[in-house]
């Protein structure tokens, strides 16, 4: 895989990899940057929920969840000092349907954090990374019902 990024201005990145899609990367006004494009820490979160979610959501089609939302959220816990690296994360997994199993969800949280995502896998080896799940029914006209939650632990 190769990846690079292009100069503009200031703090200003166009950056591009293999499949030719771009994306703008920016900086804080407060570090002389123009508030124009995403933080490089913000696209590695956005990088482990797209890999994981991407995963989840496969597993879950593969089971035949009727799953009729879905989000995944990561908050990740930075060094008070630089280089201000992530010290912990979390990542909620938000899935939304109709009679969605729960050990399915478990099951597909499980195999990408521990066989298919590499982004979380290689995040792992370094960080404490916490797998929360929330599970709703779906009740029609954009109402749901929270009918399970939990933290799950990987098993060593």
């Amino acid at each position: 895989m190769d990846a690079k990024v292009v100069w503009d201005h200031g703090l200003t990145f166009t950056g591009t990899a293999d499949t030719g899609f771009s994306v703008p990367l920016g900086a804080d006004p407060k570090v002389g940057g123009d508030n124009d494009g995403f933080r490089p820490m913000e696209l590695m979160a956005v990088s482990l929920a797209g890999c994981t979610a991407m995963d989840v959501i496969s597993i879950l089609r593969k089971k035949r969840q009727d799953v009729t939302a879905y989000e995944v959220r990561v908050h990740a816990d930075q060094a008070d000092r630089h280089p201000h690296v992530f010290t912990q994360a979390a990542i909620t997994y938000e899935v939304t349907g109709r009679g969605v199993d729960e050990a399915a969800v478990l099951r597909a949280m499980e195999l990408s954090a521990k066989r298919y995502c590499p982004a979380q896998n290689m995040l792992d080896k370094i960080i404490p990374i916490e797998l929360h799940y929330e599970i709703y029914e779906d009740k029609g006209d954009g109402q749901r019902e929270l009918v399970a939650q939990g933290t799950y632990q990987l098993a060593e």
